[in-house]
């Protein structure tokens, strides 16, 4: 036979069962968990899925590489380059001003690659087609996804460029993220920093 104090206890749990289940029901009817799980697992959608409220860089273009957030942008590079498109001078016709190359690239200082394996400019720039770079597998890329280019030496650098932990970011955390590539930051002929002062320092006591 079943004591009193059982019964009781059953009771109470019962109850509590009772409350937390009717809260449940509660909450998921009210646009609650249901509705949040739902929008969690949606197939992302940048158009529907996020409201700007940041005035986003115009000149964007979409990574070609995905990771588990989904799509992610980086900013535009050719407006940038002050002599693009290069095949403007690099026709395959006849160069006929003296020093014309050290009057274009003269203020570039290759230092990029070590000792053993110094890089020149074919490393990365197509011979054949001046307005693109080359890999070493020698496929052609856009001087806007550059990433691919330098993503084949510094592979831990992209990954983690991918995955937001390297580079600057212009927006957004998720939805419409924004990126600076890796020349908005590094000088691609010469990418190491130079050792510098910080601008701030704890003063003496």
């Amino acid at each position: 036979m079943k004591t009193p104090r059982f019964k009781i206890c059953l009771c109470g749990i019962l109850s509590a069962l009772l409350v937390i289940f009717s809260g449940w029901i509660s909450y998921s009817e009210q646009s609650g968990v249901i509705e949040t799980y739902k929008n969690a697992t949606a197939p992302f959608d940048d158009e529907k899925n996020v409201d700007s409220v940041l005035t986003l860089t115009d000149k964007t273009v979409l990574v070609k590489e995905r990771y588990p957030g989904g799509h992610f942008w980086t900013e535009t590079r050719k407006e940038k380059i002050e002599r693009f498109k290069c095949s403007q001078c690099h026709d395959n016709k006849n160069v006929t001003i003296v020093r014309a190359a050290e009057m274009a690239h003269g203020n570039i200082t290759l230092n990029h690659g070590g000792q053993i394996k110094p890089l020149s400019c074919f490393t990365c720039h197509n011979k054949d087609e001046r307005d693109f770079l080359v890999t070493e597998a020698g496929e052609t890329v856009d001087m806007d996804h550059s990433y691919q280019m330098c993503g084949q030496c510094h592979f831990r650098q992209k990954k983690d460029w991918v995955g937001g932990a390297h580079g600057k970011r212009l927006s957004y955390w998720a939805g419409k993220r924004v990126v600076k590539n890796c020349a908005s930051c590094h000088d691609p002929h010469s990418p190491l920093f130079e050792k510098r002062w910080p601008k701030t320092y704890s003063p003496p006591y």
